[in-house]
């Protein structure tokens, strides 16, 4: 069983969850003593880390909270729009979300209407290759559209920028998105002017 669990961590980083331990047959007792005897760090409730393992924040962070996605500069940061990483970890949750525990833990927390919250979710890889949901890259300039008062100005002209120059741009999307969003009169000028 002990080489069974060190496979499905190793599968995933050096990540292994109780879930994971429960489904292929191990009691939750039997799992404890493997966490124990090989010294896996309790990241979170039932997730676990090899001590050989590198922590990924972004995909931990998402392991405790599957109810998050990531937004704003994050998003940014893993859809290649900003060569800036993150200085914080950015997620959105649907409105009545507690995001107490996640702002003693320095992460910035939006919320936003239950049925507006599913629109634009994808998935990325981060630098250590494991998947996480976010914002596509329409979605979050909206987001950064709306929260333009608490950034820095020069942070949604880069990401337009480069979104502007990518292949896989999708402008209808963009703005039935910033329809949506409110966001299209503010959203005009910038790329009236960087698509004239």
């Amino acid at each position: 069983m002990n080489e069974l669990l060190n496979s499905i961590a190793a599968l995933q980083g050096g990540i292994i969850k109780t879930s994971d331990a429960v489904a292929i047959g191990a009691t939750k007792a039997a799992f404890a003593a493997f966490v124990r005897d090989n010294h896996y760090e309790k990241i979170s409730h039932g997730i676990y880390l090899a001590p050989s393992a590198w922590p990924d924040e972004m995909y931990l962070l998402q392991q405790r909270c599957p109810k998050t996605v990531f937004s704003h500069e994050t998003a940014l940061y893993l859809l290649d729009l900003t060569d800036q990483e993150p200085m914080q970890l950015s997620v959105t949750a649907k409105t009545g979300y507690n995001p107490t525990h996640l702002s003693a833990d320095g992460i910035k927390t939006y919320t936003i209407k239950q049925e507006l919250f599913p629109i634009g979710v994808t998935q990325r890889k981060t630098s250590f290759g494991h998947q996480v949901n976010l914002y596509n890259a329409e979605r979050t300039i909206c987001d950064l559209i709306r929260s333009r008062n608490s950034l820095d100005p020069r942070c949604l002209q880069e990401a337009l920028k480069r979104y502007v120059s990518e292949k896989k741009k999708d402008i209808p999307l963009l703005l039935e998105y910033a329809e949506v969003f409110h966001a299209r009169r503010y959203l005009k000028p910038y790329l009236e002017a960087l698509l004239s």
